[in-house]
C-alpha cells in the first residue's frame, strides 16, 4: 500500500510532529494536556499516532505551542484531515476489532517483520481453509458470514508478501504450532506445504523451534516485532502483543530490546531454514500417510 493512502501513516507523521513542537515549546505531555483540558492519555494517543484527531484540535495545539509558521500550520491541519480518511479495511469494520485497525495500518509500512508464534501459523502465512477453521473457533465470531468477512481481511493482508517491494519477514514457529490440526489433518498438511513454498521466497526466513530445545525465551507467549525504515514517522522498532480481547504496543527502546534479544536467542536455538523445510516436508508426508491409512481402514 502506498504511504499516501494509509491513514495510519498520516496519524504517525502528525503525532511525531506535534510531539516535537510540544517539546520545543518546553511543555511536558501532562502540562499540554491540562492546558487543553484533555486527559493525558488522549494527547499521548494522538502523539503516538494511535487515534485520528480533527483539524480544530490541531489548530488549538499549534496555538498552545505558539507555532507561527503558516506553511507548517497548513501542512499539519491537512495531515489531520487526511488522517481521518479510511483505510481499505474500513468496509470490514463491522467484523474487525478497532484495536486491530491500528495494526493493519502499521504492518504494510514496516521494512522488517519478525514473528514468534507458539500456537498457530502467523496470519500472513495461513491458507484459506486454515483461516476459516481458526476464525470459526473464536468465541466472538457469531456466524459463517462473519467468518468469511474476517477471512477476506486476512487474505487481503497477505498481498503484502507478493507486493513489488515486500518487507523482509522472519518467522520462528514453536513445534507445537505445526502439529495443531486446525481444520483437520489434510488442512494442516496443505498448510505445511504452503509454509515450505513461502519459505523459498528470498525475503522470507522460516525456522521451527523443536520441542527438544527445552525452555526458551518464548515460553511466555507469541510476539511480533515491526521495524521501520522511516525514523521521522515511526520509532525504529515496536513490539505487538495480542491476546483474546486486546492488543499492546511496546515502543520503549529498553523493553523492545528485550524482545529483540529474545528473538535472537530463539533464532539461534531453532532449526536452520533448510532443516526447517526438510522437517516440515517430513511432517506433512507423515500426516498424509496417516490420513490415507485411516481412510483405507474406514472404507475397508
Amino acid at each position: 500500500m502506498a504511504a499516501g493512502y494509509n491513514p495510519t501513516v498520516r496519524r504517525r507523521r502528525l503525532g511525531v510532529e506535534l510531539r516535537r513542537l510540544r517539546e520545543l515549546a518546553g511543555m511536558t505531555g501532562e502540562e499540554a494536556a491540562e492546558r487543553m483540558s484533555w486527559s493525558g492519555s488522549k494527547l499521548s494517543r494522538i502523539e503516538r499516532g494511535q487515534v485520528a484527531t480533527n483539524s480544530d484540535d490541531v489548530r488549538d495545539l499549534l496555538e498552545l505551542y505558539n507555532v507561527q509558521d503558516p506553511g507548517l500550520r497548513q501542512t499539519l491541519v491537512m495531515l489531520a484531515r487526511e488522517s481521518r480518511r479510511r483505510g481499505w479495511w474500513h468496509v470490514y469494520g463491522d467484523v474487525l476489532p478497532e484495536r486491530f485497525e491500528v495494526y493493519l495500518g502499521l504492518e504494510p509500512e514496516a521494512s522488517t517483520l519478525r514473528f514468534f508464534q507458539s500456537q498457530i501459523i502467523p496470519g500472513l502465512f495461513q491458507t484459506e481453509p486454515y483461516v476459516r477453521a481458526l476464525l470459526a473457533s473464536h468465541p466472538d465470531v457469531t456466524d459463517g458470514d462473519e467468518v468469511e468477512r474476517r477471512a477476506a481481511v486476512r487474505m487481503r493482508r497477505q498481498e503484502l508478501l507478493t507486493a513489488e517491494n515486500p518487507p523482509d519477514v522472519w518467522v520462528i514457529l514453536d513445534e507445537s504450532a505445526i502439529y495443531r490440526p486446525i481444520g483437520g489433518s489434510l488442512v494442516l498438511a496443505d498448510q505445511l506445504r504452503h509454509l515450505v513454498e513461502m519459505s523459498r521466497k528470498p525475503h522470507i526466513t522460516l525456522q521451527v523451534l523443536p520441542f527438544d530445545r527445552g525452555a526458551h525465551p518464548g515460553v511466555n507467549g507469541s510476539f511480533d516485532i515491526l521495524e521501520f525504515a522511516e525514523p521521522d514517522i515511526y520509532v525504529p522498532r515496536l513490539v505487538h502483543l495480542e491476546n483474546l480481547t486486546s492488543s499492546l504496543y511496546i515502543e520503549k527502546p529498553k523493553e523492545v530490546r528485550e524482545f529483540v534479544v529474545a528473538f535472537e536467542h530463539l533464532h539461534t536455538a531453532a532449526l536452520s531454514p533448510a532443516e526447517t523445510r526438510d522437517f516440515l516436508t517430513e511432517v506433512e508426508q507423515r500426516i498424509r500417510s496417516q490420513h490415507a491409512k485411516e481412510d483405507e481402514e474406514h472404507h475397508g
